[in-house]
């Protein structure tokens, strides 16, 4: 796992089906269904998304680390 942009962050979670609902100041709310369940994510808008807070991220959106890195490529 490294770090990413919000941008590569915010285009791989609408590829599970989010949605960006909103945006506050540097923070991006995506909502969407996954795995049967209606989940609430917030993005920073940062260049560079720390590895623990993009784990949080993946963790409330209920997708694994490994899912995630591979649909960044694709």
């Amino acid at each position: 796992m490294k770090p990413y942009s919000y941008r590569i962050v915010i285009k791989t979670l609408t590829k599970f089906g989010f949605q960006v609902v909103r945006q506050r100041g540097s923070h991006i709310v995506l909502k969407g269904v996954y795995n049967g369940k209606i989940r609430t994510v917030v993005v920073p808008k940062h260049e560079e998304i720390a590895i623990g807070t993009l784990k949080g991220i993946l963790f409330q959106a209920g997708i694994s680390d490994e899912g995630f890195i591979n649909l960044v490529g694709n």
